[in-house]
C-alpha cells in the first residue's frame, strides 16, 4: 500500500495544498498533476537541466526530488518566471541573441541563469560558465545562451 502525505507549499507565489504518494516526484506533481508543461523531463538522472525549478531560490532537478520534501517551501517554475504580458528579460535576451533553437532546454536555462542573477548580478564568466554548467543543449551549441546572460550582468531588472 502506498503512503499518501499531506503537503502544502507555494508554487509560483500561490499556497498549494495537495495529497501525494511518497514515493512522488516533484516533476510529476508539477507536470501531471498541476499541470503546468514548461519543466521539462529528460534525463531522470539530474544530469541535463530541463527539469530545473527554483527550491527557495537555488535551482534544483525536480526529476530527482521528491514532491514531499517541498513541504513548506517555495518552487518557482519557469511560469512563475514568465510575466503575464510577454518575457522576462532574461527571456528577451536568449531570444535577442538566439539563445535557443527547439526550445527543449531553455527553461532549465533560464531557472539556472534566474538563480544566478539573483545571488550575483555582476557573474564573472567563469560564475556564468558554472551555472550554465548543469544544463545541456543539443541544438545552438552553449555561445549564444553564453551571450545572452553576459547581456544581463549588471541589469537591474535581470533577475
Amino acid at each position: 500500500m502506498t503512503q499518501v502525505l499531506a503537503i502544502s507549499f507555494s508554487l509560483n507565489g500561490k499556497t498549494i495544498a495537495v495529497d501525494v504518494p511518497a514515493h512522488m516526484l516533484l516533476i510529476d506533481l508539477i507536470r501531471d498533476r498541476l499541470d503546468l508543461k514548461g519543466t521539462k523531463r529528460s534525463c531522470d538522472m539530474e544530469v541535463c537541466g530541463a527539469c530545473t525549478v527554483l527550491l527557495d531560490g537555488e535551482p534544483i532537478s525536480s526529476c530527482t526530488t521528491l514532491a514531499v520534501d517541498v513541504d513548506r517551501l517555495d518552487v518557482t517554475t519557469i511560469e512563475g518566471v514568465t510575466p503575464p504580458d510577454g518575457l522576462s528579460p532574461i527571456q528577451q535576451a536568449f531570444v535577442l541573441h538566439g539563445g535557443l533553437q527547439c526550445g527543449f532546454c531553455t527553461p532549465g536555462f533560464i531557472m539556472a541563469v534566474t538563480a544566478l542573477l539573483k545571488t550575483t548580478p555582476h557573474p564573472t564568466d567563469a560564475e556564468i560558465r558554472h551555472y550554465l554548467d548543469g544544463n545541456l543543449c543539443r541544438c545552438t551549441g552553449y555561445t549564444k545562451i553564453f551571450e545572452a546572460v553576459k547581456s544581463l550582468a549588471g541589469r537591474q531588472d535581470a533577475a
